[in-house]
């Protein structure tokens, strides 16, 4: 049986579901938000031990300012001090990967805080992806080899991807196996695309809001049914 051993996803759907339902978008995001950590839950119990969430792309300061204030709020209300723990007991370690020095200072200190308080935690590494970016991810790792390069005056005819990717905010993740994508749209949206190079990918039209377990599942029967190459034939 091929190993699932990291599964991403992107949270697509939040506000076209919220429209379905009559409300504001921003009700859809809390939904969604909601679903987080029982997502995370089933991922542990299909022994994934890596979970990637597409929550907020560089992209995405350009939607309307009362959208973007509230996504932002959001980690202030996943990973409060009441609400740590139940992430400390299952042995959740949480990562924030994207770049830092955009976001409201708030939303900084709780995605820290969190990342400190389960560091050394091992059940299941969730990469939470706020203010991610491929472009930006490559263009912020090739900057910090450019400075390697001019400090140790290391020879660019023997660099390999490694010492790139070695600056990645995934690099403590092994690469993606299987991206699920939400909510109907089959594209990528700049979400891990040197990780993901040979995942398998599922597109579903279930917004994120009404995925749940039963679609998980759904989707990983999909991918044990695959048959993974890697660019290579079999005899």
């Amino acid at each position: 049986m091929k190993e699932l051993n990291h599964v991403a996803i992107i949270l697509d759907g939040n506000g076209r579901w919220a429209k379905l339902q009559n409300k504001n978008r921003t009700y859809g995001h809390k939904v969604g938000i909601e679903k987080i950590f029982s997502t995370i839950m089933i991922a542990k119990k299909h022994n994934i031990k890596f979970l990637s969430l597409f929550c907020f792309s560089t992209e995405n300061w350009n939607r309307p300012n009362i959208e973007v204030k509230y996504l932002m709020k959001f980690p202030g209300e996943i990973f409060s001090k009441e609400k740590q723990q139940k992430f400390i007991d299952e042995g959740i370690k949480i990562v924030w990967v994207g770049r830092r020095t955009k976001v409201p200072n708030a939303t900084r200190k709780y995605l820290e805080n969190i990342e400190k308080k389960t560091a050394n935690l091992n059940e299941i590494v969730v990469n939470i992806a706020i203010d991610y970016g491929t472009s930006e991810e490559l263009e912020n790792s090739l900057k910090a080899l450019c400075q390697e390069i001019k400090k140790n005056n290391v020879n660019v005819d023997n660099l390999q991807y490694n010492d790139i990717s070695k600056y990645f905010y995934t690099k403590d993740s092994p690469n993606i196996d299987f991206l699920i994508r939400t909510g109907g749209e089959k594209r990528l949206s700049n979400f891990m695309l040197l990780q993901a190079a040979y995942a398998e990918l599922y597109f579903t039209t279930t917004f994120w809001p009404e995925f749940d377990e039963i679609h998980f599942e759904k989707a990983i029967e999909d991918y044990y049914k695959r048959d993974r190459r890697f660019g290579t034939i079999k005899e």
